[in-house]
């Protein structure tokens, strides 16, 4: 056998030999999360529940969903141990902002039309300049301004009007 025939066979099983390494270090990184866990760290289950650590045994813990709801899981179902920060943010929505609260961009359009001014006087201008806009589509069909409006106005205007033909007159 030459080295060429041998090449794709090394080749797949130095690839399966990465694999399953990155695959080893991550299942250890995992148990050593699961062993730091102390009382009182927010966690997730691996099916998606937050809690908070209540009681840490060797293959089980004991987690408080919620008032009055204890749960005891095995160390295997710990999907992640959050941080404080992110425990709180997820959990209660208590967001640590550094920013200030003039930079919130508001959730409504309300606060955007509203004026400082105390006189009602520049409001009330405001609003009567206020005109439908027309976006060129019409719902109605609006009769053009020189269609007389009745019909013995429109019998007059027919009178007046000399009649059309199509051409074949008997003026050659």
């Amino acid at each position: 056998m030459s080295l060429v025939t041998l090449l794709p066979f090394i080749v797949l099983i130095g690839a399966m030999f990465l694999m399953t390494r990155s695959a080893k270090k991550k299942q250890q990184q995992a148990a050593q999360m699961r062993n730091e866990m102390q009382p009182g760290s927010g966690i997730r289950t691996i099916g998606g529940m937050y809690a908070t650590v209540k009681e840490v045994n060797e293959d089980t813990v004991l987690v408080d969903a919620g008032p009055g709801v204890e749960l005891v899981f095995a160390k295997n179902a710990i999907g992640a141990v959050l941080s404080d920060d992110e425990y709180n943010r997820i959990v209660h929505g208590v967001e640590h902002d550094l920013k200030s609260d003039s930079d919130v961009v508001p959730d409504d359009a309300s606060s955007l039309t509203e004026s400082d001014e105390t006189d009602g006087a520049a409001a009330d201008a405001a609003a009567s300049d206020d005109k439908p806009v027309d976006l060129g589509k019409k719902d109605t069909v609006e009769e053009p301004a020189d269609v007389p409006a009745t019909i013995e106005a429109a019998e007059a205007k027919t009178d007046e009007e000399p009649k059309k033909t199509d051409g074949d007159s008997g003026a050659k």
